[in-house]
């Protein structure tokens, strides 16, 4: 005698359970994207700006920092912004789901 397990209350619960938190990490993924995508673009005009100036007007920054470098050090702060934001968000958000996941399944 088979039992039809797809049939199961538990099992309809159960998948309709790990669809929604599926769903709610695709969701805190992007949201932490985006503010890391943003975060990146503020880093690296907060760091372009005294970079280039600096290589204009100091004498031993024209001499050692050539466009190379340059680039270096402002894709370093915005690719270290991105990350650091992306990744405080995910947290952010995923700890928000999880409080409110434990709360419905108490209830």
């Amino acid at each position: 005698m088979e039992k039809n397990i797809a049939q199961s209350p538990l099992e309809i619960n159960g998948l309709a359970s790990f669809e929604n938190r599926l769903a709610m990490a695709k969701q805190c993924s992007q949201q932490g994207v985006i503010a890391g995508a943003k975060a990146a673009v503020v880093a690296g005009i907060a760091s372009a700006i005294p970079t280039i100036a600096s290589v204009r007007m100091l004498p031993w920054a024209r001499a050692n920092l050539n466009p190379t470098a340059q680039a270096l050090i402002i894709s370093t702060a915005a690719g270290a912004a991105y990350f650091i934001v992306a990744d405080k968000t995910v947290l952010a958000a995923a700890r928000k789901n999880s409080i409110n996941y434990s709360s419905e399944q108490s209830n």
